[in-house]
């Protein structure tokens, strides 16, 4: 599929319909609005596995950046750099798996071995970074701000290659990141990661139906 389907444009006014609305009833800091607006376009468009989620996806990562710049919240702040150069490679990669000359990827799956391997050492990662957070640093959510971040830059990961499971770990990411925004009282990024998480649904039911490589 080339274009855009129905239900992708559907999804994406729903989610900026949504970030307008967080905003008109709980103003905060315009940037709020913008970063949520393109992360609501990003992931919808990830999710479809469109390409031109990385177009919306560096506009995003800079305001969001921004953002975390303000609340101090030093992992995500990391996070989005390593977002910002994994992007760049992920365009590349996504490229050379575009299905028969259109926007969409080939997407993978990853073993159930990996997977549980792979679960272990991100929480034992999370639960490190956050210990170092809270002894090092004035992170005022240590924690949590590690628990967004460290299964966040697996994802990451798994998404520049196109696999499947990624879907997994951005869901446990956003609910967390839901928890950490409404403790700042940021309710327009509250409500974007609200929305990731139905996303999250969606996208892992989309990349099931893409899937064109056996497991390994």
């Amino acid at each position: 599929m080339s274009s855009i389907n129905r239900t992708t444009w559907f999804f994406l006014i729903l989610g900026l319909l949504v970030q307008v609305l967080t905003f008109v009833l709980m103003p905060d800091n315009p940037i709020s609005l913008v970063s949520g607006m393109l992360g609501i376009c990003s992931v919808v468009l990830g999710a479809q596995g469109n390409i031109l989620t990385f177009v919306f996806g560096f506009a995003q990562v800079a305001t969001y950046t921004y953002l975390c710049c303000i609340e101090r919240f030093y992992a995500e702040i990391a996070i989005n750099i390593y977002y910002f150069i994994t992007m760049i490679y992920g365009v590349y990669c996504w490229r050379n798996r575009l299905s028969n000359n259109s926007l969409q990827v080939q997407t993978r799956r990853l073993s159930i071995k990996l997977i549980a391997w792979g679960m272990l050492l991100i929480a034992l990662f999370s639960w490190l970074t956050g210990w170092l957070l809270a002894r090092f640093t004035d992170d005022p959510q240590p924690y949590m701000d590690a628990f967004t971040t460290v299964p966040a830059i697996a994802a990451q990961l798994l998404m520049v290659l196109a696999y499947r499971e990624q879907w997994y770990l951005w869901l446990v990411v956003d609910v967390l990141a839901v928890v950490m925004w409404l403790r700042a009282e940021n309710y327009c990024m509250a409500a974007q990661y609200v929305f990731w998480c139905v996303n999250c649904i969606y996208g892992y039911i989309q990349w099931t139906r893409q899937l064109d490589t056996p497991t390994h």
